[in-house]
Formats: structure tokens, C-alpha cells, sequence
């Protein structure tokens, strides 16, 4: 007579299975492990330049100490970041010029506010197109003390017709963060025909901060195209921020090399599946952090080489995808 397996033992087997299966993810704070990531890289850049810029995106549960919108502020993580980015605050959370759900805003900008009290600049970027949510965007965001960018467009490959001046427009010169009251997100060049063409577009504008890619087909921006893209039209002046992606690998970057796959490097883990050419990382690896800053071939090193005000922090949010293994 053939024994049969008692639930119990059902159940633990199945459990030994599914672990083995992200055996190779260790057991970590993956919350603690980023904002310590965010931390070194915060270090190595101000220590080059002690005015630059560090601007993580989303991931706002590492502004408090455990995570919830109610708690303690993460004061040491704090202390090395500027301004905090949030996306679909108000609109895009679930489609593109849908407004977010009342929940969700509410549960995002507990984080923001906290980050405020502690003199953190919070960007916000809705995507909607309509022009009257659009100005709502703009509205709810001014009256939270935000500032913020309606984008027409989630590629971010733009400058939006619409409204015809950025809000707060100004011909101040900005030197610090706190001194913005709008910026412009283009990280997507693609639509102009040369890196000059987009110089051209983006001096022809009066946006505060001007959050771009470091490279314009593969090729860096320099010192000088830098510099030029501060220039505003009515004469005032600008920040320049590059956009960085730490929370995951993109194969159309100078770094990929054609022959890795998963686990070849050590760090680099499954593709995104709703992103094709990006690639979830081990971000707590040295592997990849060597890949980020602190060498003169590193992201980072070429963002600062290029002369750029600061950094733009993408996928901080990976932190969730490794909870959830």
C-alpha cells in the first residue's frame, strides 16, 4: 500500500521549493541596502563637488525609518539627498492622462511632506495631456508646495506645447535647488535631428532645471553643451541634471557588453518585462555599484566629467521587486 504524505509535509516541501528558487537572492533590508547605495553615491559626488545635486526618483518609503507613511524620517538618508522626485502623483498612476487614485496620492505625499519639513525638494512629474488637467497638475501641486512638470507625453521626449511658458516662469539665475519653480524632463533626444538641435530647443526655453540624458546618440555631452544648456531664453540661467538609472541595467548603455545574461555578471539578474533592454540588478553587489561611480569609466564619474549640477536617481523603487521574491 502506497504511504501517503501528510499536508504537514506537503506544505514544507513546497516551501523548501519555492525558497530555492531565488536562491540566489540573499537575505537582506533591501530598503537599508538602497538608501545605503544612495548614500555612497551622494558621498563620492559631493565630495567632487560639494554643490552637486542628488535627486533619487520614487521609492519614497526609504524617506522614513521603517517604511510607512507614519513614521520617523530617515534623518542620515535625508541629509544626503536634495530633492526627492515622485512620479504620477496626481495623474498617470494607472494610465496616462487618468487621474490618480485619491488613495494613492494621499499615500505618496505623506512620504513628500515629510521629506519637506526637512528642507527636501520634492519634483513631481504627472502625465497627462489635456490641458485642463494639466493645469490642474500644476495647481495641486503648487498649493502642496511642490514643484512640478505636466508631462503630454510618458517617453519624456518633448517639450510640451502646452501651457506656452513654464508655470512660475522667471529670468532669475538658479544656483541652488530651492531656488526652481518648474523644470523641464527630456531624457528621450530621439526627435531631434543632433545634439546641437536639442541645445537649440532647450536655450530657446526659460524652464529653472532641465532634467536630460548624458548622452545624445551614444555620445556624451561636454563641459561646453553643458554650459550652453544653461542659458535661458530671457537671460537668466539654469541647472542641468542627468538622468541615471541605478536599479537596473539598460543594454543600450556604453557599459553592456553583448556576451551577459543573467547572473553573468553576478549582479545582473531577469529582465524587466515591461521594459525590454532593461535588466533588474543586484544593486548592493560592488559589481554594479563599480559600474555606477568611482572609476573613470563609471556613469557617475562621466556625469561629473561632463560637468552637469547633479544626478537624477531612477528605479530607487527596485527595493520592491526583491521584497516581493
Amino acid at each position: 500500500m502506497k504511504k501517503r504524505c501528510s499536508p504537514q509535509l506537503i506544505l514544507y516541501a513546497l516551501g523548501i521549493l519555492l525558497s530555492s528558487c531565488h536562491r540566489d537572492i540573499p537575505d537582506l533590508d533591501f530598503k537599508q541596502e538602497m538608501r545605503d547605495f544612495v548614500q555612497a553615491i551622494s558621498d563620492y559626488a559631493k565630495t567632487s563637488d560639494s554643490t552637486f545635486i542628488i535627486i533619487p526618483q520614487n521609492g519614497q518609503e526609504l524617506i522614513t525609518l521603517n517604511g510607512d507613511n507614519n513614521g520617523s524620517a530617515d534623518l542620515t538618508y535625508l541629509a544626503v539627498i536634495d530633492g526627492q522626485g515622485r512620479e504620477d502623483l496626481y495623474y498617470g498612476y494607472d494610465d496616462n492622462n487618468k487621474a490618480t487614485p485619491s488613495v494613492e496620492t494621499e499615500y505618496m505625499a505623506d512620504f513628500l511632506d515629510i521629506a519637506r519639513e526637512y528642507d527636501i525638494v520634492i519634483l513631481v512629474t504627472d502625465y497627462c495631456s489635456t490641458p485642463s488637467k494639466m493645469d490642474d497638475s500644476y495647481t495641486k501641486n503648487n498649493m502642496k508646495m511642490y514643484i512640478s512638470f505636466a508631462a503630454d507625453d510618458r517617453e519624456l521626449n518633448n517639450i510640451p506645447s502646452y501651457p506656452s511658458s513654464p508655470f512660475g516662469e522667471n529670468d532669475s539665475e538658479i544656483t541652488s535647488l530651492h531656488e526652481i519653480k518648474n523644470f523641464l524632463y527630456l531624457i528621450n533626444p530621439d526627435q531631434f535631428a543632433n545634439h546641437q538641435d536639442f541645445i537649440t530647443a532647450i536655450t530657446a526655453t526659460n524652464y529653472d532645471l532641465l532634467i536630460m540624458d548624458l548622452f545624445f546618440d551614444e555620445e556624451s555631452f561636454t563641459n561646453t553643451d553643458v554650459e550652453a544648456l544653461r542659458n535661458k531664453a530671457n537671460g537668466g540661467k539654469r541647472l542641468v541634471v542627468s538622468y541615471m538609472s541605478i536599479g537596473e541595467a539598460e543594454d543600450y548603455r556604453y557599459y553592456w557588453r553583448s556576451s551577459w545574461k543573467k547572473g553573468n555578471p553576478g549582479w545582473l539578474y531577469k529582465e524587466n518585462p515591461d521594459w525590454e533592454g532593461n535588466y533588474k540588478v543586484k544593486y548592493w553587489m560592488d559589481g554594479w555599484k563599480q559600474i555606477i561611480f568611482g572609476n573613470e569609466n563609471a556613469y557617475l564619474d562621466k556625469i561629473l566629467d561632463a560637468g552637469f549640477d547633479g544626478a537624477y536617481l531612477d528605479i530607487i523603487d527596485a527595493f520592491e521587486y526583491f521584497e516581493a521574491l
